[in-house]
């Protein structure tokens, strides 16, 4: 929200100062954003006549000017078409700074001739998109003058950041108000005047209560369209508005003085009564942004009997919008349901000032006074013959009062404030406060975020000054503090620790999808009933599409090895559940001497990775087994999951499936995994001393084996099988060599098995270690395996 500080001081009596202003804007929670200020932007340019104005001798379409700053003549080459002599306009001398350009002038040769400046237009001083020529002023503007100063362009420009619940502020005046609150000044009565009719009122009405339940309309006939008044477009200008015509310039300058948006027909345009109701499924308009939007049954629009003229509350369309030549007026004031406009904005993916006015919620009790003052303005400044107002449907003013104590003040924020100031305060906020000891306040109706007692103890402090909330600290107990961290936030911290120690990149995603992404990971529970977007509208089922996401802007970028991981929730219907996820893709080694290619990334990588994060992670590692294929999204054969039992899965693992890494735009094999932190059982709180490292005392014997399977055996199922054959004595038991080809039969393979035996109280006997190893043979013949001879 922008305003100038002059324009602020049309509605706040003060004498505050700028500082004073944002000082105490920052201190209400009116959060300011950036000033600018375009009088030291333009300190250097001045106003200049053109003495003379001559061809320049090697350009056709150059001019050599001669011009008076006010300190001489000077000669200055221009190619404006509009040079000419006598032309008054604003000249930059050597040293300036132009900001349109971002080039500081010198004296220069162009085409052999010196040139000592320039003549700006409107781009190059940034003050609009204007560029067919340089600034032409008012002949009998002060030569040598500063042009900020005399083109009033030395009003600071406010930036405010406004946040959703507060739009009673969307206008000047809201803000005003909260500043005299403040005590910086009086707000200033608004003037309104209504303007009599001289004959019935438009034909409008609303079909839609739910939409618009209240639809205000009022004619003017025998207008003169132009351009708005210098002042209108001095203060629209600096605040980033392009000046349009008379009649668009006061719609936009009510929209943000008054925090109420306003629309103009061009009457002849109509045909038959302006409607507001519902749109029909496949009708669309054609928008003032010159796009074309199609519309749904769940959208409120403003129609006649030939079609949609207005996107309601949003946006108003071409085929009605008001011309130059335009002579007779319809003025809509209406009242738009919030939640309503927040809808089809998303749908239509359509932003307007507008808008964000109707989302918020505006003044539903001002139609009377919007329509006046719009009225008023139109047949001041356009002329004409004003009709009756007709006013449809009915705004919803009813607000509903809250019992408050002025001690919840202190109860609740920490501070104290005598209960006459408090009540004072919430008066002057345009609350209605009765009774004496507990009071009923009545919100405004311009405060539709106000729904309780703690809401107004939220008004009185920050009126009051949010910096004078104290920091209170939460008592210390005595003694040795106790620790704070719940076993979730533990294992959170040791497993976050660890993929950064094995060289993974933490990423943050949004914890949104799009239903087509969702739907590739398994489909999403959540569906949001307001989503920011239509890409953000699913709560995630999976951490891997914000991941990929992530991986491909990565590699958009030259990122030759990606190696990312992310700690977060997905979102089931029963509940939350804490996951960690990781996307390894492009080069795991860089190019070598012996090979002259680098290595990618592959199945292996990320198993080593995810038991790593599970044994972090407190989950019985050992006792992990692996199952094929972890879902579609994986490529087929290249993925598993690792289980406790054949329901519990702790993590998923593979290489990911072609078509889905293309649909991130990812090149290359893409790895994946996820680990289910939640699935992990939970370990019996143990206290907080560490168990005796107690080092066995005899050493280990390690004895390997190579077996023959068949060719579609998985090799943890012979590994598991080798390590129960004698619990006891085997201490592990894993595959270290996998062979196939000469020496072994067609259709089989051998895996070779590291057995590592530990005794306990005595060394093994050849004997004993002779019938260890009968057991681990013929526990792998159970397994359907056999000893290679």
């Amino acid at each position: 929200m922008k305003f100038t500080l002059n324009w602020l001081k049309e509605h706040l009596d003060t004498d505050a100062t700028l500082d004073q202003v944002l000082g105490t804007l920052n201190a209400i929670g009116l959060e300011v954003e950036g000033v600018e200020n375009a009088a030291e932007k333009l300190a250097p340019f001045t106003i200049a006549r053109v003495l003379t104005a001559e061809r320049h001798p090697q350009a056709d379409k150059l001019q050599v000017l001669v011009v008076d700053a006010g300190n001489g003549p000077l000669q200055v080459v221009c190619g404006a078409p509009n040079a000419r002599t006598g032309l008054v306009g604003v000249f930059g001398a050597p040293g300036a700074y132009v900001p349109g350009l971002d080039v500081t002038l010198k004296v220069a040769a162009i085409r052999g001739v010196e040139s000592n400046g320039m003549m700006c237009s409107v781009r190059e001083l940034q003050l609009g998109e204007e560029h067919d020529g340089i600034i032409e002023l008012p002949a009998d503007a002060p030569v040598g003058a500063n042009y900020a100063a005399w083109a009033g362009l030395d009003d600071p420009v406010v930036d405010v950041s406004i946040t959703p619940n507060r739009q009673d502020c969307m206008g000047v005046r809201g803000i005003a108000r909260d500043l005299a609150a403040a005590g910086l000044g009086t707000l200033k009565p608004l003037k309104v005047e209504p303007v009599k009719g001289e004959d019935a009122g438009p034909d409008v009405r609303t079909d839609d209560p739910e939409g618009c339940p209240a639809f205000f309309g009022q004619s003017v006939s025998g207008v003169v369209n132009g351009t708005s008044p210098d002042w209108m477009q001095r203060r629209l200008k600096a605040i980033g508005q392009k000046p349009i015509s008379t009649l668009v310039d006061i719609t936009n300058y009510v929209m943000i003085d008054l925090g109420r948006p306003l629309h103009v027909y061009d009457r002849t345009k109509l045909k038959g009564p302006l409607v507001a109701r519902r749109a029909k499924d496949g009708e669309s308009v054609l928008a003032l942004n010159g796009k074309t939007y199609t519309l749904d049954a769940g959208m409120t629009v403003i129609a006649d009997d030939a079609h949609v003229h207005d996107i309601g509350g949003i946006m108003g369309g071409e085929d009605s919008g008001v011309e130059f030549d335009t002579t007779d007026v319809l003025i809509e004031c209406a009242y738009f349901t919030p939640e309503h406009i927040a809808r089809t904005g998303q749908k239509l993916g359509l932003t307007s000032d507008a808008r964000s006015r109707f989302e918020r919620g505006v003044d539903p009790a001002f139609l009377e006074d919007g329509i006046a003052i719009a009225t008023r303005l139109v047949t001041e400044l356009c002329g004409g013959t004003p009709s009756d107002v007709t006013r449809a449907g009915t705004p919803p003013v009813t607000m509903a009062s809250h019992a408050y104590s002025a001690e919840l003040t202190e109860k609740l924020a920490g501070v104290s404030v005598p209960a006459e100031k408090q009540k004072a305060i919430l008066e002057r906020l345009g609350f209605a406060v009765s009774g004496s000891n507990e009071w009923q306040v009545t919100p405004p109706t311009w405060r539709r975020d106000v729904i309780g007692s703690a809401d107004l103890v939220e008004e009185v402090v920050r009126i009051v000054g949010l910096d004078h909330v104290p920091s209170t600290p939460l008592p210390r107990a005595p003694g040795v503090a106790k620790p704070t961290a719940t076993p979730e936030q533990l294992v959170e911290r040791r497993v976050r620790r660890t993929a950064a120690a094995r060289g993974l990149n933490e990423a943050v995603t949004w914890s949104f999808l799009s239903e087509k992404e969702a739907a590739a990971f398994g489909g999403g529970d959540w569906t949001l009933a307001n989503p920011i977007s239509e890409d953000m509208k699913v709560m995630r089922p999976s951490l891997l599409p914000g991941l990929l996401a992530a991986a491909s802007r990565n590699q958009a970028r030259g990122a030759e090895t990606i190696r990312l991981f992310e700690l977060g929730r997905r979102y089931f219907a029963d509940g939350e559940r804490l996951t960690l996820g990781v996307v390894l893709a492009g080069d795991r080694t860089p190019r070598n001497w012996k090979t002259g290619k680098a290595q990618d990334f592959d199945a292996f990588d990320a198993k080593a990775d995810v038991l790593a994060l599970l044994a972090a992670a407190g989950a019985p590692v050992e006792n992990l087994q692996i199952f094929g294929e972890a879902g579609d999204h994986f490529h087929p054969g290249q993925s598993a999951t690792l289980r406790l039992g054949p329901k519990t899965v702790l993590a998923a693992f593979g290489t990911l499936h072609p078509l889905t890494a293309r649909a991130f735009d990812l090149e290359g094999t893409v790895i994946a995994a996820e680990i289910y932190l939640d699935a992990i059982p939970a370990k019996r709180a143990a206290g907080r001393m560490r168990t005796a490292y107690a080092p066995p005392a005899l050493q280990a014997v390690t004895r390997d084996f190579a077996f023959l399977v068949p060719q579609d055996t998985p090799a943890d199922s012979l590994v598991r099988a080798v390590k129960g054959a004698d619990k006891q004595a085997i201490v592990t038991a894993r595959l270290f060599d996998v062979f196939s080809g000469q020496g072994v039969e067609e259709g089989h393979k051998s895996l070779a098995v590291e057995v590592v035996l530990q005794p306990s109280e005595k060394s093994f006997t050849d004997e004993e270690l002779g019938a260890i190893s009968d057991k681990i043979v013929k526990a792998a013949e159970k397994a359907g395996a056999r000893l290679r001879g």
